[in-house]
């Protein structure tokens, strides 16, 4: 049965990679969305009529209505969501500006909101439908100088293990995809950053520099990513994983902050038992 695909943020990184190769398969309707969709010429040689380009930036409401209401209108159904549209922003706590970290959490959390409760009502109404988020291994796991990038992440980790309890019954999964470092545009063009400033965090001020520098030079492939992706959607729906960690790093980050919260919890369980009134 051919499904039809929406992906957010496709001019680039892990949306561009995923496009491509959904464009290339036979059971795939593509509506693939961008802020300019002139950037989005790469698609021509794949377009037999089953691709949709739809000018998008999500934190534009009427643009997201938008963009709903044309695949619907297309192909006469929405089944997989990707909400993979993002920036980063790199930064001390102290130091990072407070607009730029707010526009960045309109993007990663309320962009993906605003486009996930437009598709609900369609995916309710077909009985199934697949939601794909965005996340990252920062998301699960903290480091110094990305305290409002991280903020944004676990936003979207909460929200999204929240949903997926609440649609279950629906016929709706959920998915999160948490990458380490992939060769996109995120440590680059894609994320802002500030410099310190102040001496106390000088020390930090190499490895913000260096994230630019080592943009595009990461383990992960996102090609790779986007064939794993298609895999668990098309052929492992049924067991569809809740989070799915990418790379090495991810994985082996997410274990160790796990195994160590466990530990941690344990160690103070006494403690938290004595808060609670006698039985």
């Amino acid at each position: 049965m051919t499904k039809t695909w929406l992906i957010t943020g496709t001019s680039t990184g892990f949306g561009k990679s995923l496009a491509i190769y959904l464009a290339q398969k036979d059971d795939v309707n593509l509506v693939a969305t961008a802020r300019h969709t002139d950037q989005l010429a790469y698609l021509d040689a794949y377009d037999h009529g089953q691709i949709l380009k739809q000018t998008l930036d999500v934190t534009n409401q009427a643009e997201i209505k938008a963009a709903v209401a044309a695949t619907t209108a297309k192909f006469g159904r929405l089944d997989i969501l990707v909400n993979n549209a993002g920036l980063g922003y790199f930064g001390t706590f102290e130091e990072s500006d407070r607009d730029a970290a707010r526009y960045m959490f309109d993007v990663n959390v309320w962009g993906l909101v605003d486009m996930t409760r437009a598709v609900l009502p369609t995916m309710r109404e077909q009985g199934a439908g697949i939601i794909v988020n965005f996340s990252s291994i920062a998301g699960l796991a903290s480091f110094p100088t990305l305290s409002f990038y991280h903020g944004s992440k676990y936003a979207v980790e909460g929200m999204s293990e929240s949903l997926a309890q609440e649609v279950a019954d629906q016929g709706i999964k959920i998915m999160l995809i948490e990458p380490s470092g992939f060769r996109t545009d995120w440590a680059g063009r894609s994320s802002q950053k500030a410099l310190p400033k102040i001496a106390a965090y000088e020390k930090f001020a190499a490895d913000i520099a260096g994230s630019e520098s080592g943009a595009h030079h990461e383990a992960g492939d996102p090609d790779k990513a986007a064939a794993i992706i298609y895999d668990q959607v098309t052929n492992h729906a049924a067991d569809l994983p809740l989070r799915l960690p990418l790379g090495k790093f991810a994985t082996d980050s997410a274990i160790a902050k796990y195994e160590k919260s466990l530990t941690d919890f344990k160690a103070v369980r006494d403690i938290s038992l004595s808060a609670d009134q006698p039985e």
